[in-house]
């Protein structure tokens, strides 16, 4: 027994040499804010670093940044949880209606977060007990939960003044706030124009005014996230699970438990995504307003290498895109395309260093193309700007594919041994 125990014990790992230490996190993001500095002044395009534009990239990464955690929760316990749709669907739903009946938007948090638990423990039912295909259990629970929805909108809404079928009354906002005195006191730096200076002012001034408590909470549960299952023996169980249930059960670590506790947690962390787009960024149930969110999420999972720092990248590359095509349209996209040719030939030269001659060459040939079409136009067509953060997030997941390891075990059906 105390030899189960000296093995399970979490030990201080040394850095890994791909890993996002804390230091490679640090340069990427000056390296990515001095990029934008220099494009904003190349430009002319203000919008793009202004403290509007980070305010607009929180209220859209928060949402698929809850669902790409619930994805991490699930698939390092070995269960893929494609029914993060589904659950962030319960989220919007009884979050808005509890919510509305109760005039209390912590009542409707808790509610679309338990809402989001129930679906979960229906996936983990479904793929953990009885051995379902992950991928049918959660495509049929998204789409269960998508008329299941509808039809409680029709039974409960149906008499109700402002409602119907296909959305909720309006909810009561969440508390907001602010950072006294940092908005007067950064103003006049932001505003001055100063390469990079005034740029971090307006990135303090979005991130620090007109906070919601509830984004404040779901950016939280990216540190505790990381806490709870690298710093923790409960987290090292957890994702030996997912990388060999075999060994885990040799070790006495309850396989099953785990992966509902997983799976649950992953159901409830969907749901708060769900609770923000109804409360937050609409204070409205609206029928659809998931928009495949719990699938763009999954997305930023994986190209967060199932870490919780890289999916809060992903996320938050995903909102910015979509925050830059709802505040400027195709002129402010349209500016991204030379930061993207220019990034394109710099991974161009690193892939020669690799002697990876053929990525190299696409690289290459993609990053010419995008500055001529940069220097031939002077926006994009808005129909293009519309879908420029899922084709950003299909590109930069092409980039960073040969990079990424998920849990050995994911997906995997697992039965435990009989002796």
């Amino acid at each position: 027994m105390s030899q189960e125990l000296n093995v399970m014990e979490p030990v201080k790992a040394p850095p890994r040499p791909g890993g996002w230490s804390r230091w490679r996190f640090l340069t990427l993001f000056g390296a990515v804010l001095v990029s934008l500095a220099g494009l904003r002044v190349i430009t002319g395009q203000d919008m793009l670093t202004d403290a509007g534009t980070i305010r607009t990239t929180i209220t859209f990464a928060v949402p698929i940044g809850l669902a790409a955690l619930g994805g991490l929760w699930a698939e390092r316990a070995g269960v893929i949880n494609i029914g993060l749709e589904g659950m962030m669907i319960l989220g919007t739903w009884f979050g808005a209606y509890f919510a509305w009946s109760t005039d209390n938007p912590w009542m409707g948090l808790l509610a679309g977060v338990l809402a989001g638990m129930a679906g979960g423990l229906l996936h983990a039912v479904a793929t953990v007990t009885f051995a379902v295909d992950h991928i049918v259990s959660g495509v049929a629970i998204n789409i269960l939960m998508l008329g299941a929805m509808r039809y409680l909108s029709i039974l409960v809404y149906s008499d109700v003044p402002g409602a119907g079928a296909a959305q909720s009354p309006t909810t009561p906002p969440f508390p907001v706030w602010n950072l006294p005195f940092v908005a007067d006191a950064l103003a006049p730096v932001a505003g001055s124009g100063i390469f990079v200076v005034s740029d971090l002012a307006s990135l303090v001034i979005g991130l620090t005014t007109r906070m919601s408590a509830l984004t404040f909470i779901a950016i939280m549960m990216i540190p505790v996230t990381y806490l709870v299952l690298w710093r923790t023996t409960f987290g090292l169980r957890l994702r030996s699970v997912g990388e060999n249930p075999d060994a885990a059960e040799s070790l006495g670590v309850p396989v099953y438990s785990l992966k509902y506790v997983a799976v649950v947690i992953s159901g409830g962390l969907a749901g708060m995504g769900g609770v923000f787009l109804a409360i937050v960024a609409s204070q409205i149930y609206q029928e659809g307003q998931t928009g495949g969110r719990g699938y763009i999420g999954l997305a930023a999972m994986i190209f967060g290498n199932w870490r919780p720092g890289g999916l809060a990248m992903g996320a938050g590359l995903f909102g910015y895109t979509d925050a830059l095509q709802i505040r400027g349209g195709g002129a402010a996209i349209h500016a991204l395309l030379l930061l993207l040719a220019v990034a394109l030939l710099a991974v161009a030269v690193w892939q020669v260093r690799k002697d990876r001659k053929g990525l190299a060459v696409a690289a290459v040939l993609t990053g010419v193309l995008l500055l001529v079409w940069y220097l031939s136009t002077d926006s994009l067509p808005r129909e293009l700007a519309t879908y420029s953060p899922h084709i950003a997030t299909l590109l930069v997941l092409s980039l960073a594919s040969q990079r990424l390891r998920p849990p050995a075990g994911v997906g995997k059906q697992w039965r435990a041994s009989r002796s």
